[in-house]
């Protein structure tokens, strides 16, 4: 029993360490990137980018402390690296998506507030990007419907940028 008791304090400090490292870490890099005058949705991302990488950290942690060994650790790690790998070359799993918006995040000049039409034969949209998630972009229409577009999908069609979203220092 009381090993049971050290196995479950040793679990509420690393959830309090990574409570507390949430917290720290969001103030940290928005400061971080204000002085860099970062667009606020690039700051958005890199702040959920730590924020997963922080989580998975913790997770293995707690996996560790509760006796997987680490090769059994090492097999999920390396399962998740491979299902990533596959998603670079899936075109339409869930996974693309995620590596579609690593790609946009860095490479595409698309931002948070910027009007953008995706050129499309069949369905052209238009619309105010509102929001860059792991899995979609979410337009605001003229209309005032929301539009989600999977970010593979944002990536394989050609799309031009009506207007720029005024650049925000905050």
């Amino acid at each position: 029993m009381e090993q049971y008791k050290t196995l479950i304090i040793e679990t509420i400090l690393v959830i309090a360490g990574y409570t507390i490292a949430h917290y720290v870490t969001k103030k940290f890099i928005n400061n971080s990137l204000k002085q860099t005058h970062l667009h606020p949705g690039r700051r958005k991302m890199i702040i959920k980018a730590v924020h997963l990488l922080s989580f998975l950290t913790a997770t293995v942690l707690i996996s560790a402390i509760w006796g997987l060994k680490q090769n059994e650790i090492a097999v999920f790690v390396g399962t998740i690296l491979t299902a990533l790998g596959i998603a670079f070359f899936a075109q339409w799993s869930l996974l693309s998506n995620v590596t579609s918006s690593i790609l946009l995040f860095f490479n595409h000049p698309l931002k948070i507030g910027d009007t953008i039409k995706i050129l499309d034969k069949d369905y052209p949209f238009k619309g105010e990007v509102i929001d860059l998630t792991y899995f979609f972009v979410h337009l605001k229409a003229e209309n005032g419907e929301i539009i989600t577009i999977p970010n593979s999908l944002l990536l394989q069609k050609s799309v031009s940028i009506i207007e720029k979203s005024k650049s925000k220092t905050e």
